[in-house]
Order: structure tokens, then C-alpha cells, then sequence
């Protein structure tokens, strides 16, 4: 079965988008409706969101074959994958298939290629926790994945996406997805990419990704979102949208 997704018709290159761990098609809105005509696919991975019932295995892998099996579903002939923190890591290994169609990839705060000396068996641990309740969830958002405060109804909604997934999915990604190691499948990528950092970001900084990911990426580009904390999309939708306009022109 195929994860649940939804296509926003439109004009030029198809943006197909990918969420963090914790997100859902709709933490992208922000960012669609400040790319107006655009023709978008926004995905709930499998085992989030509209997708929780999807069985598993939850892995980079699957989710990474999940989203060609949405280009294909979709009939998409000329896309770039947009792929935020995990979605970004599996946008890499989606590319690395040098899938037909394929023309760009911008990765929004990404998962790493190797992962950083800070991904430890302890830090693992302590991720898998994080989503545990409502009051975890709102604790993280506020003083880890946020740099700037949102508004009362993206706050909420990060809430409720991040605990709207089964157990098996939400430990997928802290317990083995963060800590994989995919540098030779990221050399392998030979589409142009862009990568957005987020100026706070604590959870990827922008050292950690000039040092665990750009060096792996033999035609990738950096730009810094000023302010922003890990979740570029919901905090700087106007910069983010700009960033993609001006790397995938209308």
C-alpha cells in the first residue's frame, strides 16, 4: 500500500516534499502556500499522520521506496525532492537510485550523510523518548527544535503530528535511521543540491552538516536561514520558499 499523499496541481518541476521525524504532509502548508502555482506532492511517510496504519518495516530504506512509489503513483515525470531532517536523509538515498525524472534535491535541515560523534547509544536513547507524551513533545518543540516562537497553531500541530504515529515507526529513526552511515550512497548522488541550514539549529547544526554532509556531495550549495531552529519550515516559510524559487525557477 502507499503511503497517503497530496498533489497540489501546478505549474514547472513537480516539488516533492518529505518531512522531519515527528512531521506530516501539512508541516510543508506553510511553505506551498508561499509558492503559489507551484506543482507540489507532500507525503505522510509510512507510519505518520494519514499513513499510521501502513505496516512496516519503517526503515530509510522503505521510506525511500515509498516515496519513488509516490512519483510513479503520481506520474511524475521532472521532479525535486524537498526533504526535511529525516526526510532529508532518505530525499539522499532516493537520489542516490539516480531515479529517472530526477533533477534536484534541496535538503531543509537534514539528516547527515555520516552521522556526528554526538549520535551516541545514549543520545539515541534519550531521542526515543522524546515523543513519549504531550507535555515531551511540547518540551523539545520549545527549547530544542525551535529557535523563534510559532504560532499557537503550528505549536499544536507539532504536538499532535509528533505523536501521531505507531511506536514502531517513531523508533525507527532515533534508534537506528539517525545513526546509519550512507557516505557512499550520498557520493553517488549527481543532481544539484541545495542545502538549508538553520542558523540555532541545535538538532543539525550548520557545522555539523559543512562537516557530515557537504563533503560527500560533489555539487551541493549551503545557504543559512538567519534565526531559524531546526524546523525552517513552519518557522521561516518566506525564506525557505525563496531559497527553493530561486534553485528551482518557476
Amino acid at each position: 500500500m502507499l503511503p497517503t499523499y497530496d498533489h497540489h496541481r501546478g505549474s514547472g518541476l513537480t516539488l516533492v516534499f518529505l518531512h522531519y521525524w515527528g512531521g506530516s504532509a501539512r508541516t510543508w502548508q506553510p511553505v506551498i502556500d508561499r509558492l503559489p502555482g507551484r506543482d507540489a506532492v507532500a507525503v505522510d511517510a509510512r507510519g505518520w499522520g494519514r499513513s499510521r496504519e501502513l505496516p512496516g518495516p519503517y526503515t530509510l530504506d522503505q521510506l525511500a521506496q515509498d516515496t519513488l512509489d509516490v512519483v510513479a503513483d503520481a506520474g511524475l515525470r521532472d521532479y525535486v525532492l524537498v526533504g526535511h531532517s529525516m526526510g532529508g536523509k532518505v530525499a539522499q538515498l532516493v537520489a542516490a537510485t539516480r531515479p529517472a525524472g530526477l533533477t534536484g534535491l534541496v535538503l531543509v535541515a537534514p539528516g547527515p550523510a555520516e552521522p556526528p560523534a554526538v549520535v551516541t547509544a545514549e543520545y539515541q536513547e534519550q531521542l526515543a523518548r522524546a515523543y513519549d507524551s504531550d507535555e515531551s513533545v511540547a518540551g523539545v518543540r520549545d527549547h530544542v527544535l525551535t529557535a523563534t516562537p510559532l504560532a499557537d497553531d503550528l505549536a499544536l500541530q507539532v504536538v499532535a503530528d509528533s505523536r501521531d504515529s505507531g511506536p514502531a515507526a517513531r523508533s525507527e529513526w532515533p534508534l537506528r535511521g539517525i545513526a546509519r552511515d550512507i557516505t557512499a550512497r550520498t557520493r553517488e548522488i549527481d543532481v544539484p543540491v541545495l542545502v538549508v541550514a538553520g542558523e540555532h539549529d541545535r538538532v543539525e547544526p550548520v557545522g555539523a552538516l559543512r562537516a557530515h554532509l557537504m563533503p560527500y556531495l560533489s555539487r551541493g550549495d549551503l545557504e543559512v536561514v538567519p534565526g531559524s531552529g531546526h524546523l525552517i519550515p513552519l518557522e521561516a516559510p518566506d525564506a525557505l520558499a525563496r531559497a527553493i524559487s530561486a534553485f528551482v525557477p518557476s
